[in-house]
């Protein structure tokens, strides 16, 4: 027990939106609440931490001082409990979602895939090929889900179908629910207490990476705990990079409408400023399909032209990132694939571009920012 933790009838009192423990005395650190706003918060029986309280009125995120380790510590211990996993990642940014090493966390506990975000899908996905394809994505990675269940924690379509999995799947155990940061983790525990027990927008949520803090426990009906965990910070995910402002512009909150286009050899798309893709070499014209935001722009120029366009227009034309913050990026790198199958080009956290067989292709991200290939979603 921390000596700046408060006490009352003998528990610690924890922040509600993020589950880190109450205290008055350091801003810096994770828990801070004036003295004044805590005596509102034990008199109301809601008590908040003045990052969650920002968070929840000015979507506006106050810095604590909380690193990688102190996350994976948090998580370490769910190795030696008798649980069931409830792995969720998002079906936007999968291979960012990966947590390497997990089955190091999970130990032997049965782990549930969820998939969420599918509302963001487009209507052409059946979500039978898209479960499939995100249990062979599993398997790849090492690990064997007992089960795959899409979800939207934003819409709530299929919640209840989650609650009958997990119901089948727990046998009388706890629950941890798991995840990287930024896959709507806490969204979609939110609608499982609402349908649960009623109550609406417990847990504090937002677009911005790192939102929950610290294990926050949940009661279950049978006397077991429903425990949301930490999310995992992924430095190669973009939204890391990316102002409140940019990650609105790459972040879909709508169905994605997909965007064709025929490339010639030597031609490349920019996704705004922070992805390109190059048609390198090929046999023929051929057909290049994006799955990004749908407001975020994009740019089809000769290839022997995307440097000088790319440092003239980064920034203005090519947006994200904003004027003010291109220089923080520096150049994109490159990242060259050749297809023997068609495959999606994978930027983390921008998107995706599907693509033929039997092509020469870059994708160009930030240094930062993992760019891969892996077999086309559909």
């Amino acid at each position: 027990m921390a000596e700046n933790e408060i006490i009352v009838a003998g528990e610690v009192v924890h922040c509600i939106g993020c589950g880190a423990a109450i205290q008055t005395v350091d801003k810096a650190k994770p828990g801070y609440t004036p003295e004044s706003a805590l005596n509102k918060g034990l008199e109301s029986g809601e008590v908040y931490c003045q990052r969650c309280f920002r968070l929840r009125h000015y979507n506006e995120i106050v810095p604590v001082g909380l690193t990688d380790d102190d996350f994976l510590k948090l998580l370490s211990s769910i190795s030696a409990t008798d649980s069931l996993i409830v792995y969720v990642v998002d079906v936007f940014d999968v291979n960012g979602s990966l947590i390497p090493g997990l089955h190091r966390l999970v130990g032997d506990n049965p782990v549930l895939l969820v998939g969420n975000k599918v509302d963001i899908l487009p209507a052409s996905f059946k979500h039978k090929k898209v479960a499939d394809w995100l249990r062979q994505r599993a398997n790849a990675a090492g690990l064997r889900p007992i089960g795959v269940q899409l979800v939207s924690g934003k819409t709530n379509a299929d919640v209840d179908s989650l609650l009958k999995q997990i119901e089948k799947y727990r046998d009388g155990k706890d629950v941890y629910v798991v995840g990287v940061t930024n896959v709507g983790k806490s969204t979609l525990i939110n609608q499982i207490i609402s349908q649960s027990t009623g109550v609406k927008d417990l847990i504090t949520t937002s677009r911005f990476p790192g939102t929950t803090l610290d294990k926050i426990e949940i009661p279950l009906e049978d006397g077991q705990t429903l425990v949301d965990t930490p999310g995992i910070i992924q430095p190669e995910q973009m939204a890391h990079l990316l102002s409140g402002s940019e990650l609105k512009l790459v972040t879909p909150q709508k169905m994605i409408k997909p965007k064709g286009y025929q490339l010639n050899p030597e031609q490349t798309l920019f996704l705004g400023g922070l992805g390109r893709f190059d048609y390198v070499s090929g046999d023929k014209k051929h057909g290049f399909t994006v799955y990004a935001e749908n407001s975020l722009y994009l740019h089809r120029t000769k290839l022997e032209n995307a440097d000088e366009f790319y440092a003239g227009h980064v920034g203005g034309l090519l947006t994200p990132p904003e004027s003010d913050n291109a220089d923080k990026f520096g150049k994109l790198v490159p990242h060259e694939f050749k297809t023997t199958e068609k495959s999606d080009i994978v930027i983390e956290g921008l998107g995706w571009i599907t693509v033929p067989a039997g092509v020469v292709v870059r994708g160009w991200a930030p240094k930062q920012v993992a760019v891969l290939i892996r077999p086309a979603m559909i």
